[in-house]
């Protein structure tokens, strides 16, 4: 898991394809989960929050306004929050995929400090 969130290598970095890729890893991560009848809610709810913040963030980019953009972006964020919330719960209900969360939950808390710069930038 932890080698397929790509690294950026220039200053410019496109945040659709990182939330996409982001996305498609939750996907894969949660098709790796033993599934039973307390993962499976988890597991649930992490590929709907997962998902969604590359969606949103799609969303905000094609804002029709500035007020737009910003409020498409907070849900981003809050989605990012919510998956990172998930991503525990599963760490402590699955010990033998905590490396994976946390390398998961690593990459959400960076999205979390972007979108929240961009917000806070954008006032």
């Amino acid at each position: 898991m932890s080698n397929k969130i790509p690294i950026p290598n220039d200053k410019k970095y496109d945040l659709l394809e990182r939330t996409s890729v982001l996305g498609e890893n939750i996907i894969e991560f949660a098709r790796s989960i033993k599934k039973d009848e307390v993962t499976r809610p988890l597991v649930s709810q992490i590929v709907r929050s997962g998902t969604s913040i590359g969606a949103n963030y799609m969303e905000a980019d094609a804002g029709e306004s500035k007020k737009d953009f910003k409020h498409k972006l907070a849900i981003s964020r809050k989605e990012a929050k919510e998956t990172m919330h998930w991503l525990r719960m599963i760490a402590k209900a699955c010990p033998v995929n905590q490396a994976d969360c946390r390398n998961l939950w690593k990459e959400c808390q960076q999205l979390v400090f972007i979108f929240s710069s961009i917000i806070n930038k954008s006032k």
